[in-house]
């Protein structure tokens, strides 16, 4: 590398040129001054790389004399003005970069001369207005790309033409409108980032080219439904801050694991994704209570205390990737998108998305979260008020490690609440130097209870130095703190279910989210292994203070009703948030509870739906502690089957879903359970460990049905599930079978009896019908 200073005049052996060079390259240094004029004079130059220097001034009308140039890089500079007319003769030119400058007016028309253009990039390059209709003379394009380009709204320009084309990102162009069908038929394509735009409407009749990789609507106005075609398997798609329709959930944006599709605000209603993964972290989860708070160690693998606070890691998690949402079980998470590019790999693990180094000692900075485009914190349930948020940054990757390392420059905007706070942003700049802790403050507004913290590369910095693939967003650390005094204290052992109870239909009510109660009434022990891992805890109330928690159980408090009572929220004397079950009077819940340890199981009225409660309690009134495993085991059959477990048939050959599934585990046909609306496209060894764990929590017998927690470990694969296949004899006098064809009988008996009376004659029952999961089991 050679480091030459153009403010005083610099002769042309200066650089190494001959009127005979073919290619001159003065990459990554600190050349500064305005390009050199004479360069016009070498005509055989065919490579003219410019890039990642301080030149500055316009360029050089005499540039288009370059008749034989190939590529010509300006990219990361500091040039100003308009592109010279000039420039037009370039009509060889297959490589023309002007990324990351200053730049003014608008993309020239006379672009259409470089018929032979392969690559074009004008990313952050400061002009401005429409892209020009001329670009679709470009018939050669393989790589287009425009981005972050300020003037009026534009349509989508005609790129038509460009039958080889792998790459196109037109990103925050203004460009509004649906988006056109015939980019899906660009057989050729690998990436589309269209995010930041303005695009409207429907994305219909998306039948994605098989060779694309990575598809970026972020940030846009899309509406209608998810099309099944953009969420195949092996695609990164980010649907993320969008309008649209939250689909039903037997639809693959909601049956499938989401591992490589962000969601993140993709729609302005509130929804629940049931896939495998997030039945495994909703489980027996109830919080009434309002956060004040967060602490993030960014890209850090474990917790960091620092002057007596706790920063949560969010590399712990495993995430990362070119369209990722993390949702932590404590209201927070973080979306990332965004693909590294010309770094030659597609692959973009989850490693490439943190950073560390062993230079600082504050381990608070030693690690940092990178995003090659955007990335969001958010947190939820936060109590309204005024907020001190606190950025922490560290610039740990653009270092001295190389001679030519401090030449990169990483660039990025901040916004909080969707407001723009710091606009290019330079950590290096702003902290003085390299691996030097810096830590900016700014207030912050919570109106809904929601806080977001947003980092956009807008295009601009370096993206090679030091090496291809380290521009973007780069964070260390977040402290979110209250400029207001907390109405309660925030823990989590305060906000206490006063009382679990098996509410297995609850499951089913998919409106009010998922409340899956438990019930422990065996011995203290056995309780503690039940409820592992669940920081739980129990504390007696008088009648007078929960009457004064609930508002003499208003019914403005009311937030939901089970078999054996309704169940209203309330707040004790120090701010505690509760949940509090009132019995019914003609429930036996609650009798000297029953306290006795050594019963092994409750006799009570039976409340629930026939197919879901377990049948120790459909037949006989027994209701163990086991039984809400039944329920769920029941539930997770029906998620993975998309159908209802007692309007299954066809009658004659099963019972119900369940009485199927146990003859397809006999016959080791167990996949053919799956819904048929997947396909083939889905997780065959996630979808068949579900079904086992269903299988097994659907055990005619209690004590043989695990506990929850291992449930929990078996989906997520750390507990080896046993392989258990019951006797096919077994399955007629099954008495997991007998309560519902005693409830059919009833039915069938009734409906003849009353048919019988009314029209003087007696007509078959009808029989059975499959429906979906989703309809309505009257």
């Amino acid at each position: 590398m050679i480091n030459l200073s153009l403010k005083r005049k610099t002769s042309s052996s200066l650089l190494g040129l001959t009127k005979r060079s073919y290619s001159s390259s003065v990459f990554g240094n600190r050349l500064s001054g305005s390009i050199p004029t004479y360069l016009g004079n070498i005509t055989s130059l065919r490579y003219l790389d410019l890039e990642a220097n301080q030149f500055s001034g316009q360029v050089p009308p005499e540039i288009g004399k370059l008749v034989n140039l190939r590529t010509l890089r300006l990219s990361s500079n500091r040039l100003t003005g308009n592109l010279p007319v000039q420039l037009a003769e370039l009509e060889n030119l297959t490589n023309f970069r002007i990324n990351d400058n200053n730049f003014n007016g608008s993309i020239p028309a006379f672009i259409q001369n470089w018929k032979k253009l392969t690559r074009l990039e004008m990313q952050a390059s400061g002009l401005a207005g429409s892209i020009p209709s001329s670009i679709s003379a470009l018939e050669n394009l393989i790589t287009l790309i425009i981005s972050d380009i300020n003037g009026t709204t534009q349509h989508f320009p005609d790129l038509w033409n460009m039958t080889s084309i792998h790459r196109i990102i037109l990103k925050k162009c203004n460009i509004v409108g649906q988006i056109p069908q015939q980019i899906w038929q660009m057989s050729q394509l690998r990436i589309l980032d269209l995010s930041f735009n303005m695009l409207s409407g429907e994305v219909v009749r998306a039948f994605l080219p098989n060779g694309l990789r990575f598809l970026y609507l972020t940030g846009n106005n899309l509406s209608g439904n998810i099309p099944d075609s953009i969420l195949q398997t092996g695609v990164s798609v980010d649907l993320s801050y969008n309008n649209f329709t939250w689909p039903s959930p037997n639809q693959p944006a909601c049956l499938r694991k989401l591992d490589n599709v962000n969601l993140f605000r993709s729609s302005s209603t509130e929804y629940l994704i049931f896939s495998a993964s997030f039945v495994q972290a909703k489980i027996a989860v109830l919080s009434l209570a309002d956060w004040h708070s967060m602490y993030i160690n960014c890209g850090g693998n474990s917790d960091v205390k620092v002057n007596g606070t706790m920063y949560v890691g969010d590399a712990k998690s495993g995430l990362g990737g070119a369209a990722t949402l993390y949702e932590n079980g404590d209201n927070w998470g973080f979306s990332s998108t965004g693909d590294f590019r010309d770094d030659n790999d597609e692959l973009n693990a989850a490693s490439r998305y943190v950073k560390h180094t062993v230079d600082m000692s504050n381990q608070l900075y030693a690690t940092a979260r990178l995003s090659p485009l955007s990335i969001t914190y958010y947190r939820y349930c936060l109590e309204n008020g005024s907020y001190s948020v606190r950025l922490h940054f560290a610039e740990i990757e653009i270092t001295n490690s190389t001679k030519y390392g401090t030449l990169g420059r990483r660039i990025f905007n901040i916004y909080i609440q969707d407001q723009l706070v710091e606009e290019d942003f330079n950590i290096e700049a702003e902290a003085g130097g390299i691996l030097t802790p810096l830590s900016k403050h700014y207030n912050a507004d919570v109106t809904n209870g929601e806080l977001e913290i947003h980092f956009y590369w807008a295009g601009k910095g370096t993206q090679a130095i030091p090496v291809r693939g380290v521009h973007g967003p780069l964070i260390s650390a977040i402290s979110v703190d209250p400029n207001f005094k907390p109405k309660h204290e925030e823990k989590k052992t305060k906000t206490l279910p006063i009382v679990i109870g098996v509410v297995g239909s609850f499951l089913v009510s998919l409106a009010s989210g998922i409340l899956f109660w438990r019930c422990y009434f065996k011995a203290k022990s056995q309780r503690e292994q039940d409820l592992k891992g669940l920081d739980l805890q129990t504390v007696s109330f008088t009648l007078k203070q929960i009457k004064a928690a609930t508002n003499n159980f208003d019914s403005g408090n009311k937030i939901g009703e089970g078999g054996f009572g309704p169940v209203y929220k309330g707040q004790l004397g120090d701010g505690t948030i509760i949940a509090v079950k009132q019995l019914s009077s003609k429930s036996s819940q609650g009798n000297p509870k029953l306290n006795d340890e050594d019963k092994t199981h409750i006799s009570t009225r039976i409340a629930g739906t026939i197919g879901y409660i377990a049948p120790e309690y459909a037949l006989w009134g027994y209701l163990t502690h086991k039984a809400d495993v039944y329920s769920f085991g029941i539930v997770a059959l029906e998620l993975v089957s998309g159908k209802h477990n007692m309007n299954y048939g066809p009658v004659g050959e099963h019972t119900c879903l369940l009485d199927w599934a146990c003859h397809l585990q006999q016959s080791g046909k167990l996949l053919e359970l799956v819904d048929d609306k997947l396909g083939s496209d889905y997780n065959k060894s996630e979808a068949e460990r579900m079904i086992k764990v269903a299988l097994l929590c659907t055990n005619a017998t209690p004590s043989l049905r695990p506990t929850m927690s291992d449930v929990v470990g078996m989906l997520e694969g750390t507990i080896t599930i046993p392989d258990i296949v019951p006797d096919a004899s077994s399955y007629n006098e099954d008495l997991r079978f007998k309560a519902i064809r005693d409830h059919r009988s009833s039915t069938h008996t009734h409906s003849q009896v009353h048919t019988s009376t009314s029209t003087g004659s007696q007509l078959e029952s009808p029989s059975a019908s499959a429906h979906g999961i989703h309809e309505t089991n009257e």
